[in-house]
């Protein structure tokens, strides 16, 4: 194992702070970011800056070749290693190599099967130095959304939820408009506009009829998916009426009726039908379709009660978002944010980290992990 110094950190964490500016615009590529070291000053930077665009290493030897630089003989601090295969742009493995770079230091090996530790070996064959480890744990954390979707070949799940003090997220009556406040809103709507999907269920969907776009307009125009057995979702609701603006995705059961699908379909929503009876293989197989098919990586779950607690029931509930409103509901028929099953014993919980705490106007805002054990 590399040893690495102060300086070593100092450069990976400049490269880490331009990664995390790729965040919503990459997807569904990994955030990367590269620093050009050469005789203890930078010689150039860059990071991933759109899907489809020219990757890291390439920015910054462009950054580097702009300023009159020579990158022979310079170090590479890059957050992740380096593609060496033809996709969208040429292999990074290839410009650095061109480039005549002394050093590579990455953060971590990228999982990707048609990478996997290529990129490290065509760097060593080039006569090229390859230490890897720098800080892989804070930079496989930044791409845990990529890293979860590649290994596992499903999507990184965030629940979202608004809930008053006593932890309901509606009245008795189902009424639950507003409970968060409007700056809380505003930042829901900031997430919506860089994630690839929000879902809901068919209950929010009826109770709230909400349009799930991000306003004003994100990076990124989020599929709005909603999971619906019976294809109950009416034809006047704003996620129907909107389908040939912004993308909808009809979920539905087997058992659903096929010219009412028809019907969403000549509207333009899409219909999915799943062949499973029983609802957790189903959400499971909607889950790995959504991934393997649209390519999501970050989802946006804002809910009802039932489907987050279809997902926390599987496991399949990565990051929560959570606003608490100084509100108090009661009542013991008013939902708390999971249904489902739910676990039968405390020691069963995940192991849940808080990662940022803050006040949006009088709401608190929490943001955790959850860390799920096999």
């Amino acid at each position: 194992m590399a040893e690495f110094s102060e300086v070593d950190h100092r450069w990976m964490q400049e490269a880490r702070r331009l990664a995390a500016l790729g965040q919503g615009h990459v997807e569904p590529n990994p955030m990367v970011g590269c620093v050009l070291v050469k005789d203890g000053s930078q010689i150039g930077a860059g990071f991933h800056k759109k899907y489809g665009g020219p990757h890291a290493e390439v920015e910054a030897l462009r950054d580097a070749a702009a300023k009159g630089a020579n990158a022979e003989g310079a170090t590479a601090y890059v957050t992740l290693e380096p593609c060496c295969h033809f996709g969208k742009t040429p292999p990074c493995a290839d410009a650095l190599i061109a480039a005549k770079v002394g050093r590579v230091i990455a953060a971590t090996a990228d999982p990707h099967a048609v990478v996997d530790g290529g990129g490290f070996a065509k760097l060593r064959d080039a006569g090229i130095t390859v230490d890897v480890g720098l800080l892989e744990h804070e930079l496989q954390e930044l791409n845990a959304p990529f890293f979860k979707r590649i290994r596992s070949g499903l999507p990184w799940v965030i629940g979202k939820w608004a809930m008053s003090l006593d932890g309901k997220i509606a009245t008795r009556t189902g009424h639950s408009q507003w409970i968060s406040g409007e700056s809380s809103r505003r930042w829901v709507h900031e997430l919506r506009g860089r994630v690839d999907a929000v879902m809901v269920g068919i209950g929010t969907a009826l109770a709230d009829d909400p349009m799930l776009t991000a306003r004003p307009a994100g990076s990124r125009c989020a599929l709005r998916v909603v999971v619906d057995s019976d294809l109950r979702l009416p034809i006047e609701s704003q996620l129907v009426q909107s389908s040939c603006e912004d993308p909808v995705l009809v979920c539905a059961g087997p058992k659903a009726n096929a010219m009412r699908a028809a019907e969403l379909d000549a509207l333009g929503c899409k219909v999915w039908v799943s062949s499973y009876e029983d609802r957790q293989t189903r959400l499971n197989e909607l889950l790995q379709m959504l991934a393997q098919q649209y390519a999501i990586t970050n989802l946006l779950v804002e809910g009802g009660a039932a489907l987050l607690g279809s997902l926390y029931d599987l496991g399949q509930i990565d990051q929560c978002e959570v606003f608490i409103a100084p509100k108090m509901i009661g009542g013991r028929q008013a939902p708390s944010p999971l249904a489902g099953l739910g676990i039968e014993q405390v020691s069963q919980s995940p192991c849940i980290e808080l990662v940022a705490n803050s006040m949006r106007d009088q709401d608190m805002h929490l943001s955790y992990r959850l860390h799920w054990t096999a």
